[in-house]
């Protein structure tokens, strides 16, 4: 189809829209005894023969309401909606002309037991004392969305290129269905994979604390918490999904979920298979786990990769073959018990090729650093999370949530390097095959106890916490490292390593709080931490007369041990006043660190003792609902790692060779956070700012002395004076006019840094800066076809001193277009179209490339059967060269990716509520 028709299309939309002239209607609510206004109430039409929610708004805090609507023929409601009132109903023949209702008076709901709830009839939103509420059946939704397409609909609510979901400026950091975790509160698989038809509402609230929850106390994070509740009659039934696919190339994938739900109760299994760098299951109902889609609700790093469970997918570096099943389990066996469960069984096979050229930067001159490797590495992991939960009565709880995790990697990796001064002479250069196995397990389990007291906001609360985890490293080198300046020996290695590392962490937190006056409470808490880290390293080299690694390296064999005992006892207050809360607690930490060792003979032991200053101090002020400020200022300290602060050599790098400083003092720094948000759901806009950022009294950084060969010797100083920062802001307006929505969307984040360092015991500074603009325009023509273009620019530059080379930037373009056409109908045509520029790349790496997918679907038996065709890459020109800029060196690197394949699958829903298959659905949804 001819591009020019899309912009023919488009336009002619546009043109049609807003060549109609909109009707005006508005009006002012307020309580009908004291007659102030009330704001947040939500004012919407519905038609009178169906009650199909035509528009709505929200009255601000004069209590006034605007909207404008297109004319409208038929009988209408003007409904006024607003919790513990009674909603006001205004009959309207039809809508064809501007009116003003004047003032509306909402009488208090006294009795609510003589109110019938019309299902039809609950308002679109509803926003309570501390909970935003959305009505799922009142948003417009294609049929067969998930939960992640119903939350792309809600005023306020967004999801970036990188998965992250905030509602009104708020980091969203855990999701529930009715109030249960769904197979982990992040809710990436419910997301994903529950359909949007059996949501009832969605709520969305501050995250909570248990020991908030029950004692009713204002959060005290600044993140937000989504509720899934489910339709009642859809709580009580069985539904899933299986899918396969085979393709070129020898490309594959299948995946299987299946949920059984009874009330209380819900099980969830899921599996899957592939080799195409993805979880398994759907991703996306079109491009499913094609990485060029974009807008998934699976948060990504800055490399495109995502974890699931201790297993990281995708990502450009190398090919995987991945292997997932897990379970999920929820219940109240009995009453005020609640459980939840979940277990996931991970494995990957991963083979990649990296290529890499760094520059690195000295004072008095550079060089140049090229590798190449090639890595197979084997993987797999088992995870199980529980929490269980046991309210007392209503004023006490006890939960306890154990985790246990068992992973294991076997990785074989060959590779050459070498490096060259500025004369392109010969340094040094290395050969390597080493070899690892790595096996960890991790216990870690917390167990809460709350009560709260009859006088309203007087509470106690201890909790226990224990972190322990056991890794075992197997490691083979073969190398051969020769230098070629100076009178360094070569290093010729054929050895293997075992080593061991343990820690163990127990945390018991106590806390008493007693309220003051009506709105003040006071705290004394301590929290007493023991934390012991251990590290057991032997190393044997080859003998050739016995074959075997028999002979031990005692230059290579070591033993640490880092011990900290820190008890931190606090005081503070809060006040939590209508519109502001304000939390301050400050107290000293009392530490005693012991660090040991024992090397070639020789035991080192290296006690201190610190008494630090312990700071944190939050609060927000709310000037409406939904226009809101938040502040956090923390003092935190970290202690070095006894590899940093023992005067012991360690020589496991040939080219590198780390010693301890004993003098070395704890990272001590100010950390501080500014937002700002403000939506407007009557105009459906909202924009919020955010800035924060660490001032550093003391840090820790590396001081690296370069030889001749350009051999590195590696300790450890403490400088002060640096700082990072970080800042942004993001606007968002939807226009819904009929069956076209439009909605647009602006913003950028940034950061500022200043680095320091030594480099050849000469101080160095680095300024670095980064922004990234973006924008996105989504335009829906009801359930017909969709279009979402978004751009992203990211600049990083780097300002030096004491470098031959005073500056270092790069900045990338990306650009992206989806075009998905719903029609005819059960056919959905999906294009996904990328391009990449990546600037100041070196030579021998491409500097741009375009990334096309496509989807091509048919759905019958009632649709449950899906044929799907799709086509990742058809251009074959996916790639993976990045630059990377810190403030000693400049990296470029180039790892193989996942290139073009087509793939045929087909997908098969089973759905049965209440003992009946679910039928074709005829709802008609705004």
């Amino acid at each position: 189809m001819p591009k020019s028709f899309f912009v023919f299309a488009f336009l002619f939309f546009t043109t049609l829209t807003f060549a109609q002239k909109a009707i005006t209607l508005k009006g002012k609510v307020i309580e009908e005894t004291t007659k102030l206004p009330i704001e947040s109430a939500t004012v919407y039409l519905s038609a009178v023969k169906d009650s199909a929610v035509i528009d709505y708004t929200i009255t601000n805090k004069l209590g006034n309401f605007d909207f404008k609507i297109k004319k409208f023929n038929q009988p209408v409601f003007l409904k006024i909606s607003y919790v513990s009132y009674r909603e006001s109903k205004i009959q309207l023949a039809s809508v064809s002309e501007d009116k003003d209702f004047g003032t509306i008076e909402l009488k208090e709901a006294t009795n609510q037991l003589d109110e019938v709830v019309v299902k039809n009839e609950t308002p679109p939103i509803r926003i309570k004392k501390d909970t935003l509420e959305f009505n799922a059946s009142s948003f417009k939704l294609r049929p067969d969305a998930n939960v992640e397409t119903l939350l792309k609909q809600l005023p306020g609510v967004e999801i970036d290129a990188e998965g992250k979901i905030t509602v009104n400026g708020k980091e969203v950091n855990q999701i529930l269905v009715n109030g249960k975790p769904f197979f982990d509160k992040d809710g990436k698989i419910a997301l994903q994979n529950l359909p949007s038809d059996i949501i009832n509402k969605v709520q969305v609230t501050d995250t909570k604390t248990k020991k908030e929850e029950i004692t009713g106390q204002a959060a005290s994070s600044n993140n937000a918490s989504i509720n899934l509740t489910i339709d009642e009659d859809k709580n009580k039934g069985f539904f899933g999904k299986f899918m396969a696919g085979g393709g070129t190339d020898e490309r594959y994938e299948s995946s299987a979920l299946v949920n059984y739900f009874k009330n209380k109760r819900k099980i969830s299994v899921l599996a899957s298979s592939n080799n195409i760098n993805a979880t398994g299951f759907s991703m996306d109902e079109i491009y499913d786990n094609m990485s060029g889609s974009r807008n998934n609700s699976f948060y990504t790093s800055s490399d495109g990769s995502f974890g699931l469970n201790g297993m990281r997918f995708g990502g450009n570096r190398g090919i995987t073959r991945s292997n997932l099943v897990g379970i999920n389990y929820s219940d109240e066996p009995f009453k005020e018990f609640n459980t939840a469960a979940s277990y996931f069984f991970a494995n990957g096979d991963t083979t990649n090729k990296n290529k890499t050229n760094q520059i690195n930067l000295l004072p008095d001159g550079n060089f140049t650093t090229n590798s190449e490797s090639n890595t197979q590495e084997d993987k797999y992991s088992h995870n199980m999370n529980l929490e269980l939960e046991y309210k007392i009565d209503s004023t006490a709880s006890f939960v306890i949530v154990p985790k246990f995790a068992k992973s294991n990697s076997q990785s074989v990796n060959n590779s050459f390097e070498e490096s060259l001064d500025e004369t392109n002479q010969l340094l040094n250069e290395s050969t390597s095959l080493v070899t690892n196995e790595n096996d960890r397990q991790n216990f870690n389990n917390r167990i809460d106890f709350n009560k709260a007291f009859r006088r309203k906001r007087r509470n106690v609360s201890v909790a226990f916490e224990n972190d322990n985890t056991k890794t075992e490293i197997k490691n083979g080198t073969n190398s051969s490292t020769l230098f070629y300046q100076g009178s360094n020996p070569d290093d010729i290695r054929n050895q293997i390593k075992n080593t061991r590392n343990i820690l163990d962490k127990y945390t018991t937190e106590l806390q008493y709080t007693e309220p003051v006056g009506d709105s003040m409470t006071v705290n004394i808490a301590a929290i007493i931490e023991n934390e012991r880290i251990s590290d057991d390293r032997e190393a044997f080299d080859f003998d050739a007369s016995s074959g075997s690694y028999t002979i031990v390296n005692d230059f290579l064999t070591n033993y640490l041990t880092s011990t900290r005992n820190t008890i931190t006892p606090t005081a503070g207050f809060s006040i939590e006043k209508k519109d502001y809360r304000l939390y301050v607690n400050l107290g000293q930490a009392i530490t005693q660190f012991n660090n040991h060792s024992r090397y070639l003979g020789n035991v080192v032991d290296l006690n201190k003792g610190y008494i630090l200053p312990s700071a944190n101090v939050y609060g927000g002020y709310n000037f409406t609902k939904s226009k809101a400020i938040w502040v956090n200022y923390n003092y935190e300290v970290y202690f070095p790692q006894a590899s940093q602060i023992l005067p012991v050599e360690n020589l496991a790098n040939p080219l590198n060779t780390f010693i301890g400083n004993p003098n070395l003092n704890p990272n001590k720094y100010h950390q501080v956070y500014f937002s700002f948000r403000d939506y407007d759901y009557a105009t459906k806009s909202g924009y919020s700012m955010y800035m924060g950022g660490s001032i550093y009294d003391s840090q820790i950084v590396s001081s690296t002395v370069f030889d001749a060969n350009r051999k590195r010797t590696t300790t450890y100083e403490n400088i002060s004076g640096t700082y990072d920062s970080w800042f942004g802001m993001n606007w968002s307006k939807t226009i819904k006019k009929d069956a076209h929505s439009f909605k647009f969307g602006v913003g950028f984040n940034a950061g500022y840094d200043l680095i320091k360092g030594f480099t050849n015991t000469e101080l160095f500074k680095a300024h670095a800066f980064d922004i990234t603009p973006r924008a996105n325009f989504t335009y829906d023509y009801g359930e017909l076809f969709s279009i979402n273009p978004s751009y992203r620019y990211t600049l990083n530059d780097t300002k030096y001193s004491n470098y031959v080379v005073s500056s270092a930037s790069s900045f990338i373009h990306r650009f992206n277009m989806q075009v998905t056409n719903y029609w005819p109908k059960n056919w959905i045509f999906g294009n996904d179209f990328g391009y990449t520029y990546n600037s100041n790349i070196a030579d021998g790496f491409k500097k741009d490339f375009f990334l096309w997918n496509t989807s091509l679907s048919y759905s019958f038996f009632n649709k449950k059967l899906m044929a799907k065709i799709k086509v990742y890459d058809i251009l074959n020109q996916n790639q993976n060269a990045t630059r990377t800029i810190t403030p000693t060196t400049i990296r470029d690197e180039e790892n193989i990716v996942l290139k073009r394949y087509a793939m045929f699958s087909l997908t098969y829903k089973i759905e049965k509520f209440g003992g009946k298959e679910k039928k074709p659905s005829g709802r008609f949804n705004w």
